[in-house]
C-alpha cells in the first residue's frame, strides 16, 4: 500500500502531477474543440439547406469523407499534412526552416473536423422537427431571414438537438486519447509513461479508465440538467 500511495503522490517520487496535467489536457482539447465543431457543423447543415446545389455537394461531400475516414487517420492527416504544407509554403518565401506543428492544435482541428460532421447531421434532423410556421411567424412580425434564424429558430434548434450532441460530446471526451500518438501528453499519454518506467501498467491504465468514467459520468449528468431545463423552458411558454 505504501509503494501504491508513493506511485500515485504528487512530486518528485511519484506521477500524481503527470496524471492530473494529463487530465488538464484532456479535458482542455475537449472543452476548446466544441466550439469550432459546433460552429462548423451548424454552417454544413444551413449549406446541405441551401438552395445551391454546389453548395449542398460540398457540404455533403465533407460530411461523407470525416464521416467515413477513421478519426486516427484524420488526425494523422492534419498533422502531417499541415506541417508538410507549412514547409513547402516557408520554401515558396525563401526560408529554410523545419516548421513543428502544435500537437494539440492539430488534435483539435481534427477532432472539429469529424465532431462538426456527426453534428452537421444532427442539427439538420433539428431543422426538420422545426414547422414552417415557424418561419413564417418570423416574417410576419417583419424579421429579416437572419434575425428570425437568430431569434426564433436557433434556441429550438439548440433545444431538439441537444441529445444528439450530448452523445457526440461523450465520443469527443473520449477521442481525445487518440492525440497521444502525436505527442500530446494528455491522459493516456501520461498514464502509458507511467506505465513503462514503472512496470505498473495494469494500475496506471486502471487509473485512466476510472477517470474517463468520472468525466463521462459528470458529463451525463450535467447534460440531463441541461436538458431539463431546456424543456422546462419550453413547457412554461
Amino acid at each position: 500500500m505504501d509503494d501504491l500511495l508513493t506511485l500515485l503522490s504528487f512530486g518528485d517520487a511519484g506521477w500524481g502531477d503527470e496524471i492530473a496535467t494529463g487530465v488538464f489536457i484532456t479535458v482542455t482539447l475537449a472543452i476548446a474543440t466544441i466550439p469550432f465543431g459546433l460552429v462548423l457543423g451548424f454552417l454544413l447543415a444551413l449549406a446541405k439547406r441551401s438552395e445551391d446545389q454546389s453548395l449542398r455537394l460540398a457540404a455533403n461531400i465533407y460530411t461523407t469523407i470525416f464521416r467515413g475516414l477513421p478519426e486516427l487517420l484524420t488526425l494523422f492527416l492534419v498533422y502531417y499534412g499541415v506541417q508538410i504544407g507549412l514547409q513547402q509554403l516557408t520554401q515558396m518565401l525563401g526560408f529554410d526552416a523545419y516548421i513543428e506543428v502544435n500537437s494539440f492544435a492539430a488534435g483539435m482541428i481534427a477532432l472539429a473536423m469529424v465532431f462538426s460532421s456527426y453534428a452537421s447531421e444532427a442539427f439538420l434532423s433539428a431543422f426538420q422537427g422545426i414547422p414552417q410556421g415557424q418561419y413564417e411567424g418570423g416574417y410576419a412580425l417583419g424579421l429579416s431571414k437572419r434575425q428570425t434564424m437568430g431569434l426564433v429558430i436557433a434556441p429550438q434548434l439548440l433545444r431538439l438537438s441537444l441529445p444528439a450532441l450530448s452523445n457526440l460530446w461523450l465520443i469527443l471526451l473520449k477521442d481525445t486519447a487518440l492525440v497521444s500518438v502525436i505527442g500530446l501528453a494528455d491522459l493516456v499519454r501520461q498514464a502509458g509513461m507511467a506505465a513503462r518506467i514503472t512496470k505498473e501498467p495494469f494500475l496506471f491504465f486502471g487509473i485512466a479508465f476510472l477517470i474517463y468514467l468520472v468525466l463521462a459520468i459528470i458529463s451525463s449528468i450535467g447534460l440531463s440538467r441541461i436538458d431539463a431545463y431546456a424543456k422546462r423552458g419550453e413547457a412554461s411558454r
